[in-house]
Order: structure tokens, then C-alpha cells, then sequence
């Protein structure tokens, strides 16, 4: 790997941890309960996607020819904004005063009419990725060269929704979309396999006619070099990038534990979760 290449990598893990830093701070100011435990997981996701992976112009939301991101796992929604407030579409101190209040861009869902620069409005889980199977559609019939992104939580994928759009996209050899599974392997109150038999997951996606890529999630190295071995958008298969994670993610008291889907942070709790993400990034660098 060069050092340019090198570089950018260390840029990403520097964004990635300001990411879960900010979220923390959130979820430490906001009086309601946030889905913290599934926003960490998908941090590096996110990360990568805004900031290196995904073609697209904050100053230029409009743009014809830019990356449309459908993130299907709605209630990671305030972790996407934080991200694209980081990759510079809107103000983080904007998403602090008001996020999940009444009227706010910044619902506990992403809304697109509420909040310019989202492509789509989701949250009822195992609908994005048939919304995304028909944007990719249309970009294909109207010669257009961008790429359709979906970003998906294993659990969702129970949905024969997600199938049907998954044999759909195959068929019509929508090689501009690209599905990013975020595998954490829980739900919001049991481990995945507890209630659905996902495995062999690679798999079922390979039966249904996908490229298949298997990526490390929170290794942005992984992440990258699974962005760069994307196939042309004009290619005749989708393709599906399997991230393994960790829900909960940096925090180790977080990670692995149900009691996390979704909560708050009192002041000491957030002390602690801050404590914990600072020694996690000190463990990753050294």
C-alpha cells in the first residue's frame, strides 16, 4: 500500500473516531433514548462511505450525476447525519439543539423533505433496498452513470421484501447498485441467530446472483479496499459488501450488549463512554 493511499486511511480512522465521539456527545445531551448499540456499528460504514467512497458534492446537492445513499437501517439515521455533517452538508451544533424534536431536519428517522441532501425517506425496515433497486432502474434506463448505495442491518434482511428486491436487481443486471450490510449479528432483543437462521449468509446472496464482497467494518483499510474493487457502474451484477461489527462498537461496556440497542447517557455514564472510546482509539493506533 503507498502512502498516499496509507494517509488516507489514517484521515478516515481520525474521522471515524470524531464520529463516535460526536455521537456520544449527542446521546449524552438528547433527553430521549438513542439507538447508540447499531450507530456505533455502522460508524466506520459511514465514515468511508461520505468521505471517500460515495461521489457526491455538498455544495452541489443536486447534482444529476452524484451517488445516491438510501440508508434502509432508518434508526442509524442521527449517525448519518453526524457523518454527512462532518463530510460538510450541515452544522453538527445544528443536529445537537435539535435533533428528535418536534419539527427538526434531524428526526429520529431520515426525512427527506425535511432535510435536503437525504435521498430518501426510510426507517420501516426492509424497504430500502426495493426503493434503491428502482432508483438503480431508472439511472439505468436514463444512461446514467452514478451509483446507487444501500445501507442495510443484517436483522432487516429476515424481510422477503429484501429478497424480492434482490432478486429484481439480478435480473435486471443492475450492476450501479451496491448493498453495504451492516452484520452485528443482533437484534434489538436477541443475538440473529437466536431467532432467524442467517447463515451461510454469503451464500444466500451469492444464490441470488451477487457479486459478494466479505469486509471487516470497522477496519477502514478493509473498507476501502472494498470500495476500490467496486465493479463499473455498467457492469451487469449488483453488488453486496458484507461488513462484520460490532454493536456498540468503541464502547467496550456497549459492545456485544443488548441492553444497548437504544438508550441515553446520564453524566456519568457519558464519562465513562468517553473514557472508554478515547483508551479503544489509543488501543487501535498503537
Amino acid at each position: 500500500m503507498d502512502d498516499t493511499k496509507v494517509g488516507e486511511i489514517e484521515r478516515l480512522e481520525d474521522l471515524a473516531y470524531e464520529l463516535r465521539a460526536k455521537l456520544l456527545q449527542l446521546c449524552g445531551t438528547y433527553e430521549g433514548a438513542v439507538h447508540i448499540g447499531g450507530d456505533l456499528s455502522v460508524a466506520d460504514i459511514l465514515t468511508a462511505l461520505f468521505n471517500y467512497g460515495l461521489h457526491v458534492n455538498p455544495a452541489d446537492i443536486a447534482d444529476p450525476r452524484r451517488d445516491r445513499f438510501v440508508l434502509s437501517k432508518g434508526h442509524a439515521a442521527v449517525c448519518m447525519y453526524i457523518a454527512m455533517a462532518i463530510r460538510g452538508f450541515f452544522s453538527y451544533d445544528d443536529i445537537l439543539k435539535t435533533y428528535g424534536q418536534l419539527g427538526s431536519a434531524y428526526g429520529m428517522h431520515p426525512c427527506k423533505v425535511q432535510l435536503p441532501g437525504v435521498e430518501c425517506s426510510t426507517g420501516s425496515l426492509g424497504h430500502g433496498l426495493p426503493l434503491a433497486v428502482g432508483m438503480a432502474l431508472g439511472a439505468r434506463h436514463r444512461g446514467a452513470s452514478h451509483r446507487i448505495v444501500c445501507l442495510m442491518g443484517d436483522g432487516e434482511t429476515g424481510e422477503g421484501s429484501v429478497w424480492e428486491a434482490a432478486m429484481a436487481a439480478r435480473s435486471n443486471e443492475l450492476g450501479n447498485l451496491v448493498a453495504f450490510i451492516d452484520r452485528n449479528r443482533q437484534l434489538m432483543t436477541s443475538f440473529a441467530e437466536e431467532r432467524v437462521v442467517f447463515e451461510p449468509y454469503p451464500d444466500k446472496w451469492r444464490a441470488f446472483g451477487w457479486e459478494v464482497v466479505e469486509a471487516d467494518g470497522h477496519d477502514m483499510a478493509s473498507l476501502v479496499a472494498a470500495i476500490d474493487g467496486l465493479p463499473a457502474t455498467d457492469s451487469g451484477r449488483p453488488t453486496v459488501v458484507i461488513c462484520e461489527t460490532i454493536k456498540g462498537k468503541g464502547v467496550d461496556f456497549m459492545e456485544h450488549n443488548l441492553a444497548w440497542h437504544a438508550g441515553s447517557l446520564g453524566p456519568a455514564d457519558l464519562e465513562r463512554a468517553m473514557a472508554a472510546l478515547e483508551a479503544s482509539r489509543r488501543k487501535a493506533v498503537a
